[in-house]
């Protein structure tokens, strides 16, 4: 039976977003994951190291489902519906949960950890993440790239500037890395397929992922999401595109801070050393 706008409404406004759990949109939207695994990589890595942090963990689910933790495991979080259900979550675990603004400086001293992970951070704060990694330590994140879901954001919001839709590139990524004092040893972008199949997956995903269309509300967009509705109901799936990449970055061994471009990247442009798919 074919669910009403209204119906599909009212369901997808009722729903809690908290975490970071997307298990409510099965069946309603599909998105093509990144074809290197952010969550197996990470379990390698933590299984190498006897002390790790994950910044800005969300629910902890996928530092929860990334295998068993080593001895010293910290996360922090900055929203407090994700710091409770993260706590219940990593506690068990043997990981503590750390009640952070994500704003410098994160509450670490200096050399604190081996392995700092973060997988779609908000904010990057690369200098702090340079500070608590031990020598030779590593950070690991997978991260929202430049136009991401842009047909979906563009819909509501119309054409965004050239340096909106540029915003989060793997260029600016490596140079910050670069600059702290990181030498990046592994970057990886793509493009995947995402598609939305009925309204209400569009209204809990722009709920939940609330800098999409900032200050969003279905009472602002209510015509132009039955707009969609129809189209969805008339054409098929709404049809967007993630844009995703993968940065892995070392702390000079002996605490090198030079800003120099890593060797494996100088001469080329990161166009050139990254893979993208349709």
């Amino acid at each position: 039976m074919t669910r009403t706008f209204d119906h599909l409404v009212a369901e997808a406004e009722s729903v809690s977003v908290d975490g970071w759990d997307f298990s409510w949109l099965d069946g309603r939207a599909t998105e093509q994951r990144p074809s290197w695994g952010y969550q197996r990589l990470l379990a390698e890595r933590l299984s190498r190291v006897r002390s790790a942090l994950d910044v800005q963990t969300g629910g902890g689910e996928v530092l929860a489902g990334s295998g068993p933790l080593p001895p010293l495991m910290a996360a922090t979080e900055s929203w407090p519906p994700n710091v409770e259900k993260a706590t219940r979550l990593l506690h068990p675990l043997g990981a503590v949960v750390i009640a952070d603004s994500d704003e410098p400086p994160l509450p670490f001293g200096d050399e604190a950890f081996e392995l700092v992970a973060s997988r779609h951070p908000v904010t990057i704060w690369w200098e702090e993440i340079a500070r608590v990694l031990t020598p030779g330590g590593t950070y690991l994140s997978q991260q929202v790239g430049p136009a991401s879901v842009f047909e979906l954001v563009e819909y509501f919001l119309g054409p965004q500037p050239e340096e909106v839709r540029r915003g989060r590139h793997p260029d600016d990524a490596v140079a910050e890395a670069t600059k702290a004092g990181l030498e990046v040893v592994d970057l990886r972008s793509e493009r995947l397929r995402t598609e939305f199949h009925d309204i209400g997956a569009v209204i809990y995903f722009l709920r939940k992922v609330i800098w999409m269309v900032p200050g969003f509300t279905v009472g602002q967009y209510r015509d132009r999401l039955r707009e969609l509705h129809e189209q969805i109901e008339r054409e098929g799936p709404f049809v967007a595109h993630t844009a995703r990449f993968l940065i892995e970055a070392r702390k000079w061994a002996e605490g090198r801070v030079d800003g120099s471009t890593p060797d494996w990247l100088r001469g080329h442009s990161v166009a050139q050393v990254t893979q993208f798919s349709a």
